[in-house]
């Protein structure tokens, strides 16, 4: 049941090194990570459906800290995040989400491996259905998710942005 609290979420945009997107965090920690050159609409519409109780509120001193790790990991100054993350979703996107943060840097798996590694070998589908829930792009790394075929599959941010990520850490691995 969803709560008719209101809940703070500071917001901030990130623009470097050609790459434009939002962040948006709680008190608890980041919870949304937009796609490249989306701007505010794009996360206003996801909070609209998926946190509707959310109050939007840009705040760059409250998002120092995770502006500046995103901005490291852009332009290849970090591998790893240290954030606090603040995601909502079912017990089978949690894990779902959970196996995507062992995933290398750099590397790749496919569906069927992280549906394997959380035992539910038969749910390739339903992996790709929470892969595309995933509120924190990047930190929580959704990217480095392949079809089994090798190909360029889904992306809430679109294939280029996963490519450019990809190339990204290929170049510094």
């Amino acid at each position: 049941m969803k709560s008719n609290v209101q809940e703070n979420v500071y917001y901030v945009r990130i623009v470097s090194n050609d790459w434009s997107l939002y962040i948006a965090a709680t008190e608890k920690g980041l919870c949304f990570v937009g796609s490249h050159d989306e701007g505010y609409e794009e996360m206003k519409s996801w909070f609209a459906i998926r946190r509707s109780n959310a109050v939007l509120i840009e705040d760059l001193n409250r998002l120092s800290d995770y502006k500046e790790q995103l901005l490291e990991y852009l332009t290849g100054a970090r591998e790893h995040f240290h954030l606090p993350i603040d995601s909502i979703g079912t017990d089978f996107q949690t894990a779902v989400w959970n196996e995507l943060q062992k995933i290398p840097f750099g590397k790749t798996a496919t569906y069927s491996d992280i549906a394997e590694q959380i035992r539910r070998p038969a749910s390739v589908r339903a992996v790709g259905t929470a892969i595309g829930s995933n509120p924190v792009l990047i930190v929580v790394p959704c990217h480095r998710v392949i079809a089994k075929s090798g190909r360029m599959a889904g992306y809430r941010g679109g294939i280029p942005m996963k490519e450019r990520l990809l190339g990204l850490e290929r170049s510094l691995d």
